[in-house]
């Protein structure tokens, strides 16, 4: 199976943990979902119909990440629109201010590897070239649409499929692929617990969760697992 791997970075990111909710926590790398959506803006799905989420479903498509630079995060400020009076008042007044402001969480200079296996060969080739020529048909973004992008090509692995083995993973694992629990712990790494969604439905309906995995400045996670995937360039990657 060929692997295709291209990296994105911005200046900030934003990747909404969905149980919060007036201050707005962020996932530490983009989860399985977000990595469809952009995806297909590189590759032009039609975002009005969640198209993305057809092309690049979990059942065709396996994506997984390597975090590059370590994991920052810092509090802002943002201003909403106040509209809890059921409208909108430019002016301020004594009993209402025109906009509210709300502390949010954001990823600081994110950079990350992205690994794509797709079965169809007629897309994987199209997404291949649209990255190789550093094209995309709408923005890529880190999460929030405000936060703009940018990728490159790095190179297309052959990969051969592996099992049951104690292994130096590049990746986040997650916890299901785990083989009774046999987590390496080793001196001078930090290993990280989140819950993230791994599947998605075209309905945007959450079908799987999951407990991955990482070690925040993006060091190798020993451990072994049910399966994961050699790479041609001695890489070893365990897809979400």
């Amino acid at each position: 199976m060929k692997v295709l791997v291209f990296e994105i970075w911005g200046d900030y990111g934003h990747f909404r943990k969905f149980y919060t909710t007036t201050s707005p926590l962020t996932f530490s790398f983009p989860p399985p979902p977000t990595i469809a959506g952009i995806l297909g803006a590189i590759y032009g799905a039609d975002k009005n119909k969640n198209e993305y989420l057809k092309i690049f479903s979990y059942d065709y498509c396996r994506t997984t990440l390597k975090i590059v630079n370590p994991i920052k995060k810092s509090r802002m400020g943002i201003n909403l629109i106040n509209t809890k009076s059921n409208y909108w008042q430019l002016v301020k007044t004594k009993h209402h201010e025109p906009r509210t402001q709300i502390k949010a969480e954001f990823l600081k200079k994110p950079c990350f590897r992205i690994y794509v296996y797709h079965e169809e060969e007629k897309i994987f080739n199209n997404l291949l070239q649209s990255i190789k020529e550093h094209k995309c048909v709408y923005s890529v973004s880190l999460g929030l649409s405000e936060l703009l992008a940018d990728f490159k090509f790095i190179d297309i692995f052959e990969a051969r499929e592996m099992k049951n083995e104690i292994v130096e993973l590049s990746t986040p694992i997650v916890a299901s692929n785990l083989v009774n629990n046999e987590l390496k712990f080793e001196t001078n790494k930090e290993y990280f617990k989140e819950k993230m969604p791994i599947k998605m439905n075209p309905e945007r309906v959450i079908e799987i969760y999951d407990d991955v995995i990482y070690e925040p400045d993006g060091r190798t996670i020993r451990a072994k697992v049910k399966t994961y995937y050699k790479l041609g360039n001695g890489e070893n990657v365990a897809f979400f």
